[in-house]
């Protein structure tokens, strides 16, 4: 999505779902006998069908069925702010903190008070307000044809716009909230100009104009057109466990290098939700937003879709584990979802399409 110019379920765990729904039922203060809901209308910009399992076990757990409209995240904001007061979304989820941060300058959301909210998600996971809540990590992290390119030759988000790298990377377009949040926290790493600096540089860097999403930047990596790609991990796991053998070889040539781990850490962005300011049931919302922490969840959310749990010991797929443990970078989410804005000028002037 851009601003102002482009716009398995597997068996063993649908059962685990079902067996620990009493353990991780959730609970909060807030909502009392006369106050429960039964209805939970979701807005998601998630495509995931492992999704689906969160709202069976969340309905086997409360009693409370979730309702889902999907569509891309600037759809839906623009469907609740035209739906206005009488907006029947409960929550917004969607990935990204950008897209989160454009929700909140809509103002969409309203803060929302849990102590099993903050206890599970890290500070820089969240809203300090309580306007929103991480739910999943992602690593946006460098990927690298093994023939070609040594860990030895990576270093850092900065290096990659060493001339040494000239005709060699592959990446999306700057269009890609993704794109746009990596380069918000090089704004704020290293202010606006500095930035702008290493921008003209990585894209004198790349292999060819920037085209398709990180899948297609992997496997043009495989292919020889490039010999590195800026990607996010999942993608390349998604590819690793595919039932296709071609994409599993493609995925077998690629290596993942985390980046900056010798300062601030690798960049982490987040999959979130926040509940709406109009929410007929925002005590549902609560409660779905607490159930999304517990450990049966984000094992969902690890092992359906390959990503990053938030909370502290869930264990990941071992598909993900396999890339190995790193240092993440620990700035807050908020503030390079403010940043989206400056880095989409950025990129702009520096030619990054």
């Amino acid at each position: 999505m851009t601003i102002g110019r482009r716009t398995l379920l597997t068996a063993g765990t649908a059962a685990a779902v079902v067996a620990m729904t009493q353990a991780c039922r959730p609970t909060t203060s807030r909502v009392t006998s006369s106050d429960r809901d039964t209805v939970l209308n979701l807005y998601s910009s998630r495509h995931y069908d492992t999704d689906q399992s969160l709202y069976e076990g969340f309905r086997q757990a409360t009693g409370i069925q979730v309702k889902v409209v999907e569509a891309e995240a600037d759809q839906l904001i623009e469907r609740i702010k035209n739906e206005g007061q009488n907006s029947p979304a409960d929550l917004f989820m969607t990935v990204d903190a950008g897209r989160l941060w454009r929700a909140e300058q809509e103002g969409l959301f309203q803060p929302m008070a849990s102590n099993r909210l903050t206890q599970a998600i890290p500070a820089n996971l969240r809203h300090p307000q309580g306007l929103w809540f991480g739910l999943t990590k992602r690593a946006r992290v460098i990927m690298y044809n093994k023939s070609v390119v040594k860990p030895a030759d990576l270093s850092t988000y900065e290096d990659l716009a060493n001339p040494k790298w000239r005709g060699r990377i592959l990446v999306r377009s700057s269009t890609n909230v993704y794109n746009q949040s990596l380069v918000g926290s090089l704004i704020a790493a290293h202010g606006t100009a500095a930035t702008e600096t290493w921008v003209r540089g990585l894209v004198a860097n790349f292999a060819r104009d920037p085209e398709g999403g990180d899948i297609d930047q992997i496997k043009a990596v495989a292919a020889g057109l490039g010999d590195i790609a800026i990607a996010n991990t999942y993608y390349l796991a998604r590819l690793l466990k595919s039932p296709q053998p071609e994409n599993r070889q493609v995925a077998q040539t690629i290596g993942v290098f985390f980046p900056n781990q010798g300062d601030r850490g690798t960049h982490i962005n987040i999959s979130g939700a926040g509940v709406v300011k109009t929410a007929p049931h925002p005590q549902a919302a609560l409660q779905f937003l607490e159930y999304l922490v517990s450990p049966t969840a984000q094992r969902i959310f690890a092992q359906g879709n390959n990503e990053y749990p938030v909370v502290a010991g869930v264990a990941l797929d071992s598909v993900v584990a396999g890339f190995g443990t790193f240092k993440a970078d620990p700035l807050n989410a908020a503030v390079f979802g403010r940043n989206n804005p400056e880095a989409l000028r950025i990129t702009d002037r520096a030619g990054w399409t």
